[in-house]
């Protein structure tokens, strides 16, 4: 199954604990060895490959490591890609906030022709 955005968060969760229920396998750990490794409980490793939803993301980040999943993590979140006219603007500062407002683009003044102006 391919990951799109119209999937439903339970069926996101349910194919993600899939996955790393066929990773634990390929890799022919059980499920508490793999518990062990993580250093989490034997339930926590089966709520994650049940897609449950109360597993934390510590946990999640803790059985990609066993599995040799982190360094997957790039692709999954990229890094943001910089624009050189930003870059400019920072002056080799780091952006720390976001103005929640759309980027300017310009003159914000109203437009009109020549002639009816």
């Amino acid at each position: 199954m391919n990951i799109q955005s119209q999937v439903s968060d339970e069926s996101l969760l349910k194919l993600i604990g899939e996955r790393l229920a066929g990773r634990r396998l390929a890799k022919n750990l059980t499920q508490s060895q793999l518990a062990e490794q993580a250093g989490l409980g034997l339930r926590t490793v089966q709520r994650l490959e049940l897609g449950a939803a109360a597993t934390q993301l510590s946990g999640f980040v803790r059985v990609c490591r066993v599995l040799d999943l982190l360094e997957r993590f790039g692709a999954f979140i990229p890094e943001p890609a910089v624009s050189p006219l930003a870059q400019l603007k920072l002056q080799g500062r780091q952006r720390r906030r976001a103005s929640g407002k759309p980027a300017a683009t310009g003159d914000k003044t109203k437009w009109t022709w020549a002639d009816s102006a």
